[in-house]
């Protein structure tokens, strides 16, 4: 075997800009300077919030650093006064939207009052699709906000730059779109070659180098020895749930592998050394081989299985496998999230169980009639539905009919928050209390001149006491202004409803979604019955102390209508 290089060389080599940007003396100084000059700015200067945004750091990208300074260089020169960086690295333009994206996600939905205009450094450092130019252009337009940018004559304040906005954005999609193309070229023609060219390895492999120098997959000693296991243990009919916690325990995987995982990857056609890909026509995630030219699978790798192991696995674990109930529209669970497990902390799942129960065969003729209602059959199948949290043991004591449990936590929420007024966060725009609070403060200004010794209104007594009641008048209208008008900011609206009104409307599923928004919790206790197989269910809500706060509900501008 060559010498090794490994997974982790191979991400190196293509590792992202991943740490804190760093900044030069000379960069240092620079920034020093620049804020010295944003403190001389009068208060009412312009806020500009700063978008930073890089996928990957390369020679030809132009880093955090220089986009940083750039764009407080050019809000100095515009009279802006800086309140804000958003810089969000390692984000792709086309695949994450503006308010997608953690820092700047957090401007556009929460901090929308604190400033007055986005700046970025150039179209496809901010937004590189079309349609999401489109949407943040209409918020800009609700909230009053524009944007600048540094190497594009964007302006939203002129129709002109509201079309050139469209137009470069447009551009940004092409160059996106031909990137994406060339991206989907590569795999589609990776897809039809033996060598290994790029990708991350199926579990069990890892990439080496050959004595050619070439990319190569090989078995991943640790992976190999955990998946033979797992197959013996299926053979024996140990289930996957039991496989999981051995492999975990003795350090053969990591500490988050999950049931689901782990059949995945016992499932996976890649072990028989064949290139392989997402198996999309049906809804479990599964691997299909790909077949080449030939009709015949691809092999890229020396098998960790052989046909026979495979089949045997796979049979193996057909037998061990449930078929699933179809999906109920909203699951199986109502209040999901809400209700956890007094005990253990986890969340309260329905399971549903069937028993099938030999008919009663006192005569014939009842055994006769049983057969004819039945349609020949004897039996009776009965279906049973539990409560059963996740992390107790055999999912503690089950709490039959989830059906009155609901019923019960709705009356308890209603006797609670029922009578809660409905607020909806609506946005404030201070520009007109400002402009009639500049205005007023003006006329006083002009009326205390004139009041002066020796100003325009001292020449006779008349002038005087009219201008001094006019200045008055004015001062009162000054003083009835709330400082707070005078800001953007958000305010509650109450739209009329109660929340009883609202879940009346929506019925659990409304009620279960603004339980878990507000992060309203109700632990279910079960306490065991002597001789009763049923346990008694206590329900106990609890409700964050600023639960008001929380259940205003706050629009999200960029939800997609369906």
């Amino acid at each position: 075997m060559g010498n090794r290089r490994g997974r982790a060389r191979s991400a190196a080599a293509r590792e992202q800009y991943s740490v804190e940007a760093e900044w030069t003396e000379t960069d240092l100084k620079l920034l020093a300077e620049l804020k010295a000059a944003e403190s001389l700015l009068p208060n009412d200067a312009p806020r500009a919030l700063l978008s930073v945004r890089l996928s990957v750091l390369t020679e030809d990208t132009t880093s955090p650093v220089r986009q940083e300074l750039d764009l407080r260089i050019l809000a100095r020169e515009l009279g802006h006064r800086v309140i804000g960086v958003a810089s969000d690295l390692n984000v792709s333009a086309t695949k994450v939207p503006p308010w997608k994206r953690k820092q700047l996600g957090d401007w556009l939905n929460n901090r929308v009052p604190e400033f007055d205009v986005l700046m970025f450094w150039k179209m496809d450092r901010f937004i590189r699709r079309l349609s999401d130019l489109s949407t943040m252009i209409d918020w800009c337009l609700k909230y009053g906000k524009n944007l600048i940018s540094k190497n594009d004559p964007i302006d939203l304040t002129t129709t002109i730059g509201k079309i050139l906005v469209t137009v470069i954005g447009g551009l940004a999609e092409i160059e996106a779109s031909n990137t994406s193309t060339r991206v989907t070229n590569l795999w589609d023609y990776t897809k039809t070659q033996s060598d290994w060219l790029v990708g991350k390895p199926t579990y069990g492999y890892m990439t080496d180098e050959d004595e050619a120098g070439h990319v190569v997959l090989s078995i991943d000693d640790d992976a190999h020895r955990a998946l033979h296991w797992c197959r013996s243990a299926a053979l024996r009919g140990v289930p996957a749930r039991r496989m999981a916690a051995v492999l975990k325990r003795a350090g053969l995987c990591g500490p988050g592998l999950t049931t689901t995982t782990l059949l995945r990857r016992l499932r996976n056609p890649a072990l028989l050394g064949y290139r392989v890909e997402e198996d999309k026509s049906t809804g479990a995630r599964r691997s299909k081989l790909i077949l080449g030219l030939d009709g015949r699978p691809i092999r890229v790798a020396p098998p960790i299985f052989t046909q026979e192991e495979f089949d045997s696995l796979q049979a193996a674990l057909d037998r061990r496998s449930i078929s699933q109930p179809t999906r109920q529209p909203g699951g199986a669970t109502k209040f999901l999230g809400v209700l956890t497990c007094a005990d253990c902390n986890s969340n309260m799942l329905v399971q549903r169980t069937t028993k099938t129960i030999p008919a009663q065969r006192s005569t014939a003729d009842e055994a006769h009639n049983a057969e004819a209602a039945t349609g020949g059959a004897t039996e009776q199948v009965r279906k049973y539905a539990y409560l059963r949290c996740q992390k107790c043991k055999g999912g503690g004591q089950g709490a039959p009919n989830p059906d009155v449990i609901y019923a019960k936590l709705v009356l308890d929420v209603l006797s609670v928050l029922g009578d809660e007024p409905v607020q909806i966060r609506s946005y404030a725009q201070g520009a007109e209390a400002r402009k009639e609070q500049k205005r007023l403060e003006e006329a006083i200004a002009y009326y205390m001149e004139g009041l002066a010794p020796g100003g325009r209104f001292t020449k006779t007594r008349f002038t005087r006491d009219q201008a001094q009641e006019t200045m008055d008048k004015l001062i009162a209208d000054l003083e009835a202004i709330d400082p707070e008008t005078t800001k953007d900011r958000w305010v509650n609206v109450h739209d009329g409803q109660t929340f009883r009104d609202r879940w009346d409307a929506g019925g659990m599923e409304a009620m279960a979604a603004d339980l878990l928004r507000v992060g309203i919790k109700c632990e279910v206790t079960r306490t065991k019955i002597p001789r009763q197989r049923a346990p008694r269910v206590h329900l106990k809500l609890l409700i964050p102390k600023d639960v008001r706060q929380r259940l205003v509900i706050k629009e999200d501008d960029f939800e997609k209508p369906l």
